[in-house]
């Protein structure tokens, strides 16, 4: 069988700061995020069902992505857990949704965090291909599964 290769793109609003970055991004400033999601697998040979020819149902992929990341970061700051401090405690006050992580929240570590997320998520006939996620109109990460066996 023919293996194909299908995309999703997503977008959110979400605020980070790096802590003990030497410019100006060690400031929280917010990115309008760009994400792609790429799986790999066989289209479903079964004449008659409702997903005959899908490696998967867009929509399905839709709601997956959107309830496990996109939802959750839309308009959030987030920021390593190593700069949790008194100072944080306050913006909690102000500031609902907040992501404290284990690592700094670069493009790049977030697309592992991603792929992480979503490969314990799909359904194992499936494969995470790659995750795409652009911090700016120019500016991307990208996580390769092959890349990472």
């Amino acid at each position: 069988m023919t293996k194909i290769r299908v995309t999703k793109q997503f977008g959110f609003e979400m605020s980070h700061a790096l802590t003990n970055y030497d410019g100006l991004c060690s400031n929280i400033h917010g990115h309008s995020y760009k994400l792609q999601i790429t799986l790999l697998g066989e289209p479903l040979e079964s004449a008659g069902d409702p997903k005959d020819g899908m490696v998967m149902d867009f929509s399905v992929l839709k709601k997956l992505v959107k309830k496990y990341i996109v939802e959750p970061f839309d308009h959030s700051l987030m920021i390593n857990d190593i700069a949790a401090h008194e100072k944080l405690t306050e913006l909690g006050e102000l500031y609902r949704r907040q992501h404290l992580v284990n690592f700094q929240p670069t493009t790049e570590n977030m697309v592992i965090f991603i792929a992480d997320k979503l490969k314990k998520l799909l359904p194992e006939h499936l494969e995470l291909f790659s995750v795409r996620l652009y911090e700016t109109n120019n500016s991307f990460a990208e996580w390769f599964a092959s890349d990472n066996p």
